[in-house]
């Protein structure tokens, strides 16, 4: 079910740039505390087991994971992500595989899915229902899927080109101040021009907003979620939501909590035991 959006095409041309392929490949460690914990929680219970890494990127969650299984298979629908991966990784088996449709792999087979850096957000939201049934069919009863994904409550959703008319911070230095200057002249045009013509994708839905996002210079369009509305699809599909982190700190989501500071969630959730999706 690979699909060719105007979503797609907007964020895959993104990161075929030079700036992403090279921040991709040099990426190591957590994105931040809640991947860490979220991490730590699934850890005792998949150790030893297959683990399937989807959207690799350039390998930064290549160590993390073989850390706890040899049995370990990365995808990345991206054949660039997967040169700089296998580059990075050798003797790592890393496959070029759309997460909407992993034919390839077996069913009931893997004992954790893994989707990082909020890369499910990445395709439109039928892409993102197709996803999430792959994963439910891939993963061994009682298996457990740990994905990220952007905070439709958060700060990060109504970001806009505000952030980049900052005036360059005062300093002694001039030459401080004047790389300060030329990096607001240098990335506000492009900024703009991305705002103007991707906005235009902007749309709300109950219980999720597909919108352009600040990161590569609004370069990319991605998906934004509410997280009760994402338990309930996540449900639908017979995974139960066992724990979702923020990314500001190790401590899981309490009920009640207030959203309005996490930038994104990391949800955890098991496949039934007594199912087996064919």
């Amino acid at each position: 079910m690979a699909s060719d959006t105007a979503q797609d095409r907007i964020n895959q041309h993104a990161w075929r740039s030079w700036g992403a392929r090279r921040w991709f490949g040099t990426a190591s460690e957590w994105t931040d505390p809640g991947e860490g914990a979220a991490i730590a929680w699934v850890a005792a219970q998949v150790r030893g087991q297959p683990i399937l890494d989807v959207g690799v990127g350039g390998g930064r969650t290549v160590p993390m994971l073989r850390a706890l299984s040899n049995d370990y298979t990365a995808v990345d629908y991206m054949p660039e992500m997967v040169e700089i991966c296998r580059r990075n990784h050798p003797g790592v088996r890393v496959e070029q595989m759309d997460a909407r449709d992993m034919s390839q792999l077996p069913d009931n087979h893997f004992a954790l899915v893994m989707f990082s850096f909020n890369g499910i957000d990445a395709v439109d939201y039928a892409g993102r229902q197709a996803i999430l049934r792959e994963f439910a069919r891939v993963l061994r009863p009682g298996g457990l899927v740990l994905f990220s994904s952007h905070n439709i409550r958060g700060p990060s959703y109504r970001e806009n080109l505000s952030m980049f008319l900052r005036l360059p911070r005062l300093s002694a230095n001039p030459v401080a101040v004047g790389i300060d200057t030329a990096r607001v002249l240098c990335n506000l045009p492009l900024a703009t021009f991305n705002y103007l013509r991707h906005s235009r994708l902007n749309r709300e839905f109950d219980g999720y907003a597909i919108r352009v996002c600040a990161a590569h210079k609004f370069g990319i369009v991605i998906v934004y979620t509410e997280l009760e509305a994402q338990r309930r699809t996540l449900a639908q599909l017979g995974l139960h939501t066992e724990a979702v982190f923020g990314n500001v700190d190790e401590a899981p989501l309490r009920a009640g909590q207030d959203l309005a500071g996490i930038y994104w969630f990391h949800f955890i959730a098991r496949k039934a035991a007594g199912a087996a999706r064919q």
